[in-house]
């Protein structure tokens, strides 16, 4: 077992990890607010989103945060004065947006569908286009893009897998393959490291585990609550944080009892690739 530290408690629900500016940005949905928390455990609100819940974030590459507006299909972008502002409008093309990814292109994947139907992954170009590059993927959720910008890697939460794509020269996705089968599991939000393996979430077998291309499972982390997120960051990205809560249902995401935690510990690669 490795050595777990809490980084920070309280949380009403914690999702969408980013080391960003030498901090850990996240999503605390059930109080609607993007947060960074340094090394020491010092956080700070770097954002309200009042009429939403932050679904995912990331940034483009001038800076400016982009904030998935997920059950109202928007994409928004914070100006530099802090209004939110519309960046995409995506609800002719799904019910529901989930995860989001900016690669080194300055290209925007987000993913989304509904409970019921399987999801898709559209592109947003830096020209501004919309299209949808990828359908029918059972229940959409972590995705990252490797260094090199040529692959994306997607957990399909209910399809028991990671599955990957080449990134086109035009941003589209093709050669649809399944990096890793895994049987029994429900990947959640991942990150990638140096060596080519994948950190996934897992819930409701509350763990959080490294992987091969192939499958081959190099390292478990049991914990005693569920693993929505995890990612690589700190001074040499050689950092894992992961984030963890109880979870008892959309329904009782702001009322449950502030069970959101993330807890950090020391990984064998750093982080690589994007987010």
């Amino acid at each position: 077992m490795p050595d777990l530290q809490t980084l920070l408690t309280g949380l009403a629900f914690g999702e969408s990890p980013r080391w960003h500016e030498d901090r850990l940005w996240f999503s605390n949905w059930g109080t609607q607010e993007i947060v960074a928390v340094d090394l020491e455990g010092q956080s700070e609100i770097m954002a309200r989103v009042p009429t939403t819940i932050p679904f995912c974030i990331d940034w483009l590459p001038d800076g400016r945060l982009l904030v998935v507006s997920g059950r109202e299909g928007l994409l928004l972008r914070r100006e530099p004065d802090g209004e939110l502002v519309t960046h995409a409008d995506l609800r002719s093309l799904a019910d529901i947006w989930n995860e989001i990814v900016v690669d080194g292109r300055g290209n925007i994947y987000v993913n989304g569908g509904s409970f019921n139907a399987p999801g898709i992954i559209v592109l947003h170009t830096p020209n501004g286009s919309v299209r949808q590059v990828a359908d029918n993927i059972a229940f959409p959720n972590g995705m990252a893009v490797t260094s090199d910008n040529k692959t994306l890697i997607v957990a399909e939460s209910h399809g028991n897998r990671l599955t990957a794509f080449d990134i086109d020269e035009d941003g589209g996705l093709s050669n649809r393959r399944v990096w890793a089968a895994l049987e029994g599991v429900a990947p959640d939000g991942i990150c990638l490291d140096a060596e080519g393996a994948v950190w996934y979430g897992d819930v409701p077998n509350k763990c959080c585990v490294r992987v091969r291309e192939g499958g081959e499972v190099l390292q478990t982390i049991h914990l005693d609550r569920g693993c929505f997120a995890c990612m690589l960051g700190g001074g040499k990205k050689q950092t894992l944080f992961l984030m963890v809560a109880e979870w008892r249902g959309f329904e009782h995401m702001a009322d449950q009892t502030r069970t959101g935690q993330i807890l950090t510990t020391w990984a064998p690669a750093p982080g690589v690739g994007w987010p």
